[in-house]
């Protein structure tokens, strides 16, 4: 079995000594190529040449950027896909997520454990006994995304936690409840900019935030799973939460019923919509947009696609 391994070396939770350790590991079980990520779409670039090479299993180590871009270049291999005679999952590679980020939504996601030792133990498992699922990838435009997307207040904050990083700030449960309030009170709340366009179903308009869901949890803070959209599934459509303006009242009683797990998100306020097929969020003027974590730059308008049984994953 071939597999390539693409290391992200900024990885904030492993060390050279770490990494050397994950590389004996792999190399016992299979025929293993190594890649360091250099810049930015560098492991979507190296993903889409392995799979095009024939190699049977992507293996990532590094956080949710890094498994978004080895999804992308899988995703969009012409040559695996070409003349393909079964699905598409079962003509690309596997793909093995050991987790290197912060948060490692994805990874966790998929049940796996968040140290990165005893994830490498459950996919080498996976590898020897030939143990994987087929999951769902849901699409913003041309680009994948695993576990979540989103446009406008959302995203921003994502924005501003990528920034604050960028001036040597650690990501921490803090940074991103900081960057939470400082947008809130930042932005400007009057005239909601979104709208939700879906075929067949009356427009959704006047809102504040777009949440996209491919999975759950949307997120975690620290060990505790954010969860907007419970039932989002791999196995189903995309979920959606998004919120009717952003006024301090409802908005603070939104977020706290999140924090504190109180089951669904409620009020009038609240749009939940669940197992979409496919829908278009439009924007009066351009706003932030975010997939699995990583602020893409600003949209007015995203095409959101529910790709099923999409790709195999070793877990």
């Amino acid at each position: 079995m071939r597999a390539l391994l693409l290391v992200n070396p900024k990885a904030t939770t492993t060390s050279e000594r770490s990494r050397d350790v994950l590389v004996r590991a792999l190399r016992s079980a299979v025929d293993l190529s190594v890649e360091y990520t250099t810049r930015r779409g560098h492991a979507t670039a190296l993903a889409r040449t392995a799979a095009e090479s024939g190699v049977d299993v992507v293996v990532t180590l590094g956080g949710d950027g890094t498994v978004n871009e080895a999804v992308n270049g899988l995703m969009t291999a012409e040559a695996a896909l070409s003349g393909m005679t079964g699905s598409r999952a079962q003509a690309l590679p596997a793909l093995a997520v050991v987790p290197g980020g912060s948060t490692n939504v994805f990874a966790r996601a998929l049940g796996l454990p968040r140290d990165w030792a005893e994830g490498t133990s459950v996919i080498l498992d996976g590898l020897r006994d030939g143990r994987h699922r087929v999951i769902g990838l849901g699409r913003a435009d041309d680009r994948y995304f695993t576990f979540a997307a989103g446009v406008g207040f959302d995203a921003a904050v994502v924005r501003r936690v990528e920034q604050a990083r960028l001036r040597g700030r650690t990501s921490t449960p803090a940074l991103y409840f900081r960057s939470i309030v400082g947008q809130f009170f930042g932005d400007d709340r009057k005239t909601p900019p979104l709208t939700i366009e879906r075929p067949g179903e009356p427009a959704e308009s006047d809102l504040g935030t777009v949440i996209v869901q491919n999975t759950a949890p949307w997120t975690y803070l620290g060990d505790r799973p954010i969860n907007p959209n419970p039932s989002a599934s791999f196995d189903r459509g995309l979920d959606v939460l998004a919120l009717r303006g952003l006024a301090v009242t409802s908005t603070t009683r939104t977020m706290a019923q999140l924090a504190t797990r109180k089951g669904d998100p409620s009020g009038k306020q609240v749009l939940q919509l669940h197992d979409q097929d496919e829908f278009t969020v439009v924007a009066s003027r351009p706003q932030p947009f975010q997939l699995d974590g990583d602020y893409l730059g600003e949209r007015q308008k995203v095409h959101f696609v529910s790709v099923p049984e999409a790709l195999r994953v070793i877990c």
